[in-house]
């Protein structure tokens, strides 16, 4: 075992559990009697739980995209935002739940249909199978595998093709623009973004989401009897603002928002889409945001891990995401879009010369420490 592996079994090992090993499918199957059934109680067991992680992140993507994306933005930029409807505004939810899901969809005439029609399934369906290897913490987990990191970038990943597919089939030249724009931003920055993830791999020794906030769990300094824990943002905050930067690009928030310019395109590749299909198109772009939180959090800012009992895993883990998502409306609300030349010259020029350096590095330094 090389000395990398070794110092990742170390931490492993001696760090204090943030979550019980038993993963939510296992546990319900336990609660519930459904594992004395075979197969079908564990496959039950396992559908439950899916749909309780989904219902928590759609229910969270629900409050972000009508309701808190307009109150931080409304708080940037000196206005009121949504105050009619319930307490603060809070029932402009469901006002435009039923306001989208009422509308008639309108679908365009020369429009390629089973494209068309898929690529809002695919663009919200990819970022929900992300979720299913995170670690939430308090043992809200669906899947820990040994590849869990290569997972949750391939699945996240397949929205390109939704993008791509839903501009292509709507027939209108400021959607295929939008879906082009939207394949060429993923294609230069979904490599850096990798590349950056695979130094924490370095360091933690696997792949495995759950090792790696194990392994941040140790001590990496002593201050005035505070203990600050091994976050490998803290770590290489170079990785982690290389990751931050090319995660935004890679959901499409400001500056790097151009497949959805509406000052050049209209909405992109969204232009043609109506009703039930926008909204499942809108919740899609929140739920990658919450996505790329999430990933942030497990790989950078150790997961659940936070002060107070293991029970407020998920809690930590929550305000986290939240964080991340702040970030990207504060970003919204205060830089401008680059253009789509400078979009791709910052990613091929610029964050994948930057990823691969601190690849490099991060491989110096572990070897030099092991």
């Amino acid at each position: 075992m090389s000395g990398v592996q070794t110092a990742a079994a170390v931490a492993a090992t001696s760090a204090v559990p943030l979550q019980d090993t038993v993963l939510l499918p296992e546990r319900i199957g336990e609660l519930t009697g459904l594992d004395g059934f075979g197969l079908g109680g564990e496959l039950l067991a396992a559908f439950i739980a899916a749909a309780l992680v989904g219902t928590l992140m759609l229910t969270m993507t629900g409050v972000a995209g009508p309701w808190a994306k307009r109150k931080i933005t409304a708080a940037f930029t000196d206005r009121i935002a949504v105050n009619r409807l319930g307490p603060a505004g809070i029932l402009i939810i469901v006002a435009d739940a039923v306001r989208l899901l009422s509308k008639e969809l309108v679908v365009p005439e020369n429009a390629d249909r089973p494209a068309y029609d898929l690529a809002p399934i695919v663009v919200a369906g990819s970022a929900l199978l992300g979720f299913a290897v995170i670690p939430m913490g308090s043992g809200i987990q669906l899947a820990d595998p040994e590849v869990g990191l290569a997972y949750v970038f391939a699945v996240s990943g397949i929205a390109s093709l939704g993008l791509v597919m839903a501009g292509y089939a709507s027939s209108n030249k400021y959607s295929l623009i939008g879906g082009l724009r939207a394949v060429a931003q993923n294609i230069a920055y979904e490599i850096p973004l990798v590349v950056t993830g695979m130094s924490v791999v370095i360091f933690a020794g696997t792949l495995q989401m759950g090792e790696i906030v194990a392994a941040q769990h140790e001590t990496l300094v002593e201050i005035a009897g505070i203990s600050i824990p091994t976050w490998y943002a803290l770590v290489n905050p170079f990785a982690f603002v290389l990751f931050l930067v090319a995660n935004f690009a890679e959901v499409g928030r400001n500056p790097f928002d151009t497949p959805e310019a509406p000052t050049e395109i209209v909405a992109g590749y969204q232009t043609e889409y109506s009703s039930v299909y926008f909204v499942l198109i809108y919740l899609g772009e929140f739920l990658h945001i919450f996505l790329g939180g999430a990933i942030i959090a497990t790989i950078f800012l150790g997961g659940p891990a936070g002060p107070g009992p293991a029970a407020l895993g998920i809690v930590w883990f929550l305000i986290k995401i939240w964080a991340v998502f702040l970030a990207t409306q504060w970003l919204r609300s205060a830089v401008p879009r680059v253009r789509i030349d400078q979009l791709i010259e910052i990613g091929w020029k610029g964050l994948l010369v930057l990823s691969f350096a601190n690849l490099i590095l991060t491989a110096a330094v572990v070897g030099l420490i092991a």
